[in-house]
């Protein structure tokens, strides 16, 4: 699953788990936790995620990451991301 495959779907917007796949290969992560918090429809989600890629890296460089692995998602179908919390593997053990 790429940013391409949206391309040509038109109006669909993403699932929950087109969102996680994203994000989970995108950020190589150990962990990622969506949810959609727009009532199913797809255009609002709340994420956890934990990833070795966020190591030393402040807070809104995480973020960037994320809406960087999201790519044109962000601008044409999600219209609201709440970053629940993003972690390393070291933070999410302790």
């Amino acid at each position: 699953l790429t940013i391409d495959t949206y391309a040509s779907r038109g109006d669909v917007m993403p699932t929950v788990q087109e969102v996680e796949d994203l994000l989970r290969t995108a950020l190589e992560a150990q962990e990622v936790d969506v949810t959609d918090i727009s009532g199913d429809c797809g255009s609002s989600f709340e994420v956890s995620i934990v990833s070795a890629q966020f190591q030393g890296k402040a807070p809104l460089a995480r973020h960037r990451l994320v809406n960087k692995a999201l790519g044109s998602l962000m601008d044409e179908k999600i219209h609201a991301l709440s970053i629940k919390s993003l972690k390393t593997p070291e933070q999410a053990a302790a």
